[in-house]
């Protein structure tokens, strides 16, 4: 783990330089030097995304929960995750506006994902009220 970390930064810190050095004279190349590194980055972690969300479905099978619930959070993990990923991007091109834009979409597309586990979790507090 603390190899793969120093692989990711170094990886991040070189392309970072040199997207610097590339910025004078090619703000697109930078600028696609940058995406380029980024989307490496995310497939290089692919693998442990994959890890993660085995282990969540088998601990959700062993405790009974239903995996609908399970893959319904997964799910606005990867919103949450890709959003930000989007949103940076576009805050690296200079397009703050489009960035927030990216972030809101986000955020309703989580709500909107969220609705059926806020839905059991209410019908749940309310069986629990006594009559």
């Amino acid at each position: 783990m603390v190899i793969e970390i120093i692989q990711i930064v170094g990886l991040g810190m070189i392309a970072t330089f040199l997207a610097l050095v590339v910025k004078e004279h090619k703000p697109i190349f930078a600028f696609l030097l940058t995406v380029f590194v980024g989307v490496i980055i995310f497939l290089f972690l692919i693998d442990k995304i994959a890890l993660i969300i085995n282990m969540l479905e088998e601990l959700a099978n062993n405790a009974n929960i239903n995996l609908m619930y399970v893959q319904t959070i997964l799910k606005i993990i990867g919103i949450a995750y890709i959003a930000e990923f989007g949103a940076q991007i576009a805050k690296d091109a200079g397009q703050g506006a489009m960035a927030s834009k990216i972030e809101l979409a986000g955020k309703v597309l989580i709500m909107v994902m969220a609705i059926p586990i806020i839905s059991v979790i209410i019908e749940t507090i309310i069986g629990l009220i006594p009559n």
